[in-house]
């Protein structure tokens, strides 16, 4: 099936010529619709690809605890939508790494990362790491581990109520993820892009933002309504480029940090610099938190 602009966007709705979500039916004439299962993430991180092929462009990335609607399982392939930010691809499937039984999202990840071990004990290998956000579920604790519904321990610390890890200020959660490594599709400490490193930190202000940066810019992104150069910028503005395509985050009137695939790191420059390179602004925007 080829994607015309008069179709929903095939990355973040799930339709393809052979089958096609029933959600779409009124929207795409298909052959076969399908109604999703409801499958939870139970391992750190998964790959999301473009296509049903490892070697494929990595898309995206889905975090433990996060809910997908699975479409089709074929080939060795999970064809999914995240419920997150509705984000439509292809994981390499395990069945042990999505459950069936959805855990409750009442707990959240507050350090960078941090360990699943599978006993209550800092000295045993560990089998996963948890990352920045990432949601859990809690059954007990065992002395300083928390003990998780999906199997294994993690350090009590480290893990807070959801409503305690959230920070208004997302760009201090940006600047968290300094000299964290760049990684095309990534989008935790481990490895992120530039619309990763917005979302993830949107996504701990408690505010839902799409994956990509034009989709990003379409939510928030409005014009400049003076030169650049005549902006009051302000911390958490988000300032979107065109060479390429790119966003950043103001820290305050001068600066901003992002996600740089030329330096292949979350780094800060002035505006100035990241526009030189980049190109004029397309726009900017100011989420509401």
């Amino acid at each position: 099936m080829t994607y015309t602009p008069s179709q929903p966007d095939p990355r973040t709705n799930a339709y393809r010529s052979d089958i096609v979500d029933v959600a779409l039916s009124n929207d795409i004439p298909a052959a076969k619709y399908v109604e999703p299962v409801l499958r939870q993430c139970v391992r750190g991180l998964l790959p999301v690809f473009e296509k049903p092929d490892v070697a494929s462009q990595m898309v995206t990335q889905v975090r433990y605890g996060e809910f997908l609607d699975v479409f089709d399982i074929s080939d060795g392939f999970a064809w999914v939508q995240n419920r997150t930010d509705r984000y439509v691809g292809y994981i390499p499937y395990d069945p042990h790494a999505l459950s069936e039984e959805i855990a409750a999202l009442s707990n959240q990840v507050n350090v960078l990362r941090t360990f699943v071990y599978p006993t209550p004990s800092m000295k045993v290998p560990p089998i996963d790491v948890l990352t920045l956000g990432s949601y859990v579920s809690v059954t007990g604790q065992e002395g300083d581990f928390y003990a998780l519904a999906s199997g294994g321990y993690v350090y009590a610390e480290h893990v807070l109520p959801t409503e305690q890890v959230r920070t208004r200020d997302y760009t201090y959660t940006a600047g968290r993820l300094l000299n964290m490594p760049y990684l095309w599709g990534g989008r935790t400490p481990d490895g992120i892009d530039c619309s990763g490193l917005v979302q993830l930190a949107l996504t701990m202000a408690g505010i839902d933002s799409p994956r990509d940066t034009d989709l990003q810019e379409e939510r928030y992104g409005q014009p400049l309504p003076v030169h650049w150069r005549d902006m009051r910028w302000k911390r958490g503005d988000l300032v979107f480029l065109p060479r390429p395509r790119h966003i950043v985050i103001m820290t305050g009137t001068e600066h901003a940090v992002h996600a740089c695939g030329f330096r292949m790191k979350v780094v800060t420059n002035t505006i100035e610099e990241i526009i030189q390179t980049r190109g004029e602004p397309t726009g900017f925007g100011r989420p509401e938190v």
